[in-house]
């Protein structure tokens, strides 16, 4: 598992992560189908809040919420930044 060390908040839905073995790559959330639980986050001041729980080594929200970091970690693959 590859744990996310930083994240930024770079548009309405969009975030910058950082993992522990250098990857950086942008994720954009606007198709996300915010349902449910994630509904809250469909307010991007909401989902701005956004910061890394290093004991866990993922993103959360104030309200609890959580996102597991391997499927973050292959889209941020995907959308690797050249350092």
């Amino acid at each position: 598992m590859v744990h996310v060390t930083n994240v930024e908040v770079v548009g309405e839905h969009e975030l910058r992560l950082t993992f522990e073995d250098g990857t950086v790559g942008d994720i954009a959330f606007e198709d996300q189908e915010w349902r449910g639980v994630f509904e809250p986050l469909r307010d991007p001041q909401e989902f701005a809040k956004v910061m890394v729980d290093s004991e866990i080594g993922t993103l959360v929200w104030p309200n609890g919420l959580d996102m597991a970091p391997e499927p973050l970690y292959q889209e941020a693959r995907q959308r690797q930044l050249l350092q």
